[in-house]
This record gives C-alpha cells, sequence and structure tokens, in this order.
C-alpha cells in the first residue's frame, strides 16, 4: 500500500495568531493519506503552522461533501456545488479552509485505490 500525498489550493480564514499572507489569496494545503500508519484516517496540514496536522475519519471528509457533519475537532460541509469547507477548532482557535469539492473528491479515490492495492515484500 502507498502513501498518498496532494497538494490543494484552499482559502483559509482563521482567528489564530499564525500570519497568512492574504485570507483571499489560495495556499497549498497538504492532503496526506497512510493505509499502513491508519487505514481509516486522512491528515490535514495547514501552511504556517508549524507541522501542525490534524488527522481525522476519512468517511468524515467523503460525508461532509454530502452534507454537514462533525467529530471533535473537525467540522466539514459542502458550500454550494462546487466548494466544500473545512473547519478546524484548537486550543489555539480555529480555522475554516475553502476547497474546491473535485480536489478532495481526487484525493478520496486516490486513497481508496491506495487502500486497495497488495502488499509486496
Amino acid at each position: 500500500m502507498s502513501v498518498v500525498e496532494q497538494y490543494a489550493r484552499a482559502h483559509i480564514v482563521t482567528d489564530t495568531a499564525v500570519p497568512l499572507t492574504d485570507e483571499l489569496e489560495a495556499v497549498p494545503v497538504t492532503l496526506r493519506y497512510d493505509p499502513e500508519r491508519d487505514p481509516r484516517s486522512v491528515r490535514i496540514r495547514l501552511p504556517g503552522t508549524g507541522g501542525r496536522e490534524w488527522t481525522f475519519d476519512r468517511r468524515l471528509l467523503e460525508e461532509g461533501l454530502r452534507a454537514p457533519t462533525g467529530s471533535g475537532e473537525v467540522r466539514v460541509w459542502p458550500c454550494g456545488r462546487v466548494q466544500a469547507v473545512v473547519e478546524f477548532h484548537s486550543a489555539q482557535g480555529v480555522s475554516v479552509v475553502q476547497f474546491e469539492r473535485q480536489a478532495l473528491l481526487r484525493f478520496l479515490r486516490r486513497t481508496y485505490t491506495a487502500a486497495a492495492e497488495p502488499v509486496t515484500h
């Protein structure tokens, strides 16, 4: 099984003290899936957070593309027909990240393909 790492452009709105260039400017966000580490989870890393990653159930991301859902510090919901929002809560504040829905769908498809690959040693 192989690791899936994808970069997606996203708009970030935050109430934290993280210095972002411009909230209206799209920034690269890292989407990651490692089936050997945890086959049910995905990770998202935002720029300017010192490497902070949020790990949450892959199903949460998939379900959130169709209807509002959330668990713990992560909330996901559709935003019109072409975008989706992922909201992260932490002790430092809240970050709202707006993605193109197709980028998240492409990432999810790649994760299911990677999870289905046979292990070769």
